[in-house]
């Protein structure tokens, strides 16, 4: 098998919610694996301090919650510089609160961020890719797509949410060239784990229950989303990939 297979030179993608954690961390392997990077966030400061990270990144600042925002920064990007081949759906919140009494507000802020923004930004960027023929979408889901916690179900249905929109995503768009499959994080040192990370019964429980043992670090996600963005993937359509350290297959 020829390494050629995971090369992205040509390719641009776009990674949203890319200014820190998970999407800074794949959108610097996505560009060490050759591609052209656009960075995605609602704070231009923190993009362009970012995108210093990723070559010659670009910036595209949008909210990727608002339809209106996302289909117009999408189609200008596309008219006006080139076609985005790759999309990671990786915008994401967390609210942790007892079910019984979690904010409403809380919970409709996190169902737009972490699966309306999906379904706007894949579609926009899809509407283009089925115009070619061609196209990698991948979006960030998690374990608690498949597994709860205490604490956290809003959370673990916008992420079931997530997988299942991968699933439709596929069936709808596979017949038009595009490959729409997802990557199903463990529990990765994150500012959105910071809290968790600080908790030292949390990070004792979560060795124990992690056949790795550990926790993970963001740059082992990249292998995962090089894969999917990659030639290598052409014929794997509506996976979710779980990079967990085993979390998800152990009791």
């Amino acid at each position: 098998m020829s390494i050629t297979l995971f090369d992205l030179t040509g390719k641009r993608a776009l990674i949203t919610g890319s200014s820190q954690g998970i999407g800074l961390a794949l959108a610097r392997g996505l560009a060490a694996a050759g591609a052209e990077i656009i960075l995605n966030g609602r704070n231009r400061e923190k993009l362009e301090a970012a995108a210093q990270d990723c070559g010659a990144a670009h910036s595209l600042t949008f909210d990727a919650t608002e339809p209106a925002a996302v289909h117009a920064a999408i189609d200008r990007f596309e008219a006006e510089t080139g076609a985005i081949d790759i999309l990671v759906n990786n915008a994401g919140m967390q609210h942790r609160a007892p079910l019984d009494a979690f904010p409403a507000d809380a919970f409709e802020l996190m169902m737009r961020t972490n699966v309306s923004s999906v379904f706007h930004v894949g579609q926009a960027v899809a509407r283009h890719m089925i115009k070619r023929g061609a196209g990698k979408i991948i979006n960030i889901a998690s374990v608690q797509s498949a597994l709860a916690r205490p604490g956290i179900a809003p959370y673990t249905a916008t992420k079931g949410a997530v997988a299942n929109l991968t699933k439709g995503m596929a069936t709808d768009w596979a017949r038009h060239g595009l490959q729409c499959n997802a990557i199903a994080p463990g529990y990765f040192e994150t500012p959105l784990n910071a809290a968790l990370i600080a908790d030292p019964a949390f990070t004792g429980w979560l060795e124990k229950r992690t056949p790795a043992g550990r926790w993970g670090q963001v740059e082992e996600l990249v292998g995962a989303c090089i894969f999917l963005a990659s030639p290598a993937s052409s014929f794997v359509n509506g996976h979710v990939l779980y990079v967990d350290g085993g979390i998800t297959v152990s009791l």
